[in-house]
């Protein structure tokens, strides 16, 4: 892991992986990982859960400093966008196609 940050509706990370890696398989052991140790330090009122799914993107190795800055003032930045406008200008710049209803939905 190079950079993790967090608000209250969702994390960033950047990892560094190799080709043999898979992804689903990594963010799969985070999620649930990390939703075992939540609940079993009773962190909420509720049983915790992530939401299905997740947003993965690459990037070369020259913007590593940048994106973990962006990760790092992950506080500042959603001052000013939310986290849902954020996702779609990600997918908008990758040129991913996407259904709206498919993707991040707002905490209950």
């Amino acid at each position: 892991m190079l950079a993790i940050n967090g608000v209250e509706d969702h994390i960033h990370i950047l990892i560094g992986m190799r080709p043999t890696q898979s992804l689903s398989d990594l963010l799969q052991d985070i999620k649930s990982g990390s939703s075992k140790w939540i609940n079993d330090n009773k962190l909420t009122k509720r049983k915790f859960a992530w939401q299905e799914g997740y947003g993965a993107f690459s990037y070369s190795k020259s913007h590593v400093p940048n994106v973990i800055r962006y990760i790092h003032n992950q506080e500042e930045h959603h001052r000013k966008k939310s986290f849902l406008e954020e996702y779609e200008e990600f997918l908008k710049k990758f040129e991913v196609d996407y259904d709206r209803r498919y993707i991040f939905k707002e905490p209950e």
